[in-house]
C-alpha cells in the first residue's frame, strides 16, 4: 500500500476507535477476573453461612435491664447494736450467642424449597453488670458503724448479683433473648444467601430441643 493511501486510511479512521479499544480491553477483562474470582452464581448456600457466622464470631442479641431489691441484716456487740439496709442496685446482663460452635452439621439445606435450617447453641448469659453507682439504699439502726455500713453494702451486691442471675433466666426473658437471637440470624444470612445466587431463600432458626416448623 502507497503512503499516500495508509495517510488517507489514517485520516479516515476515528480519533476515539483506539481509546474505544482500550476499555473494551479493560472491560472484558474486568469481566474475566470477576468470573474467575467473584462470587459464584449458585454458591454453596452453607459455606455462605459458615463465612457470614466467622465475622460475627459472639453476637449478642438481647440485653436486659433489672433491678434487684435485696436486703441485709448486721449485728454487733453481743446484739446490742442492730442495723439493716435495703438496697436497689440495677444491673444489666447480656444474651449472646456463640457462632464459633456453628458447623456444617447445625445447617441443613433444602435444595427444593430453597430454605436453610440453622439450629443454633444455647444462649450464653453474661455475669450482671451492677451499676451500684446508681444504687440506692435504705439504712435503719440507731447507730450504725462504718464497718457495719461497708458490710451490708457488701452483703448487699452479693445478693443483688445472685438475684439478677435468678431474674436473667426467667422463661419470659429468655423467650424474648431466644427471639431475638433467631430475627438477628434470620437477617445476618438472608443477605449472604441472595448474594450467592439464592435470591428466593429463606431461613428457619431453632434452637437445640425445639420442635422443627
Amino acid at each position: 500500500m502507497a503512503d499516500g493511501e495508509l495517510t488517507e486510511l489514517a485520516r479516515k479512521t476515528p480519533s476515539w476507535l483506539p481509546l474505544g479499544l482500550i476499555l473494551a480491553n479493560l472491560a472484558l477483562g474486568a469481566w474475566l477476573l470477576w468470573r474467575a474470582f467473584g462470587p459464584s452464581p449458585y454458591g454453596d448456600p452453607l459455606a455462605t453461612s459458615l463465612a457470614a457466622f466467622e465475622k460475627a464470631n459472639r453476637l449478642t442479641v438481647f440485653s436486659a435491664q433489672l433491678a434487684p431489691v435485696v436486703a441485709s441484716d448486721d449485728e454487733r456487740l453481743l446484739g446490742l447494736l442492730t442495723s439493716r439496709q435495703i438496697a436497689v442496685i440495677p444491673a444489666r446482663v447480656d444474651y449472646t450467642l456463640d457462632l464459633s460452635k456453628m458447623t456444617r452439621a447445625s445447617m441443613a439445606w433444602d435444595e427444593a424449597a430453597q430454605r436453610l435450617t440453622v439450629t443454633l447453641p444455647p444462649l450464653t448469659v453474661s455475669r450482671p453488670n451492677l451499676d451500684e453507682g446508681r444504687a440506692q439504699y435504705l439504712r435503719e439502726g440507731v447507730w450504725i458503724t462504718r464497718t457495719a455500713q461497708d458490710d451490708l453494702t457488701r452483703a448487699n451486691t452479693k445478693l443483688a448479683e445472685q438475684q439478677a442471675v435468678q431474674q436473667a433466666a426467667n422463661p419470659v426473658l429468655m423467650n424474648l433473648a431466644r427471639a431475638a437471637a433467631k430475627d438477628a440470624v434470620r437477617q445476618n444470612l438472608s443477605a449472604p444467601l441472595q448474594v450467592s445466587g439464592h435470591p428466593a431463600a429463606t431461613v428457619v432458626v431453632r434452637f437445640a430441643g425445639e420442635a422443627q416448623q
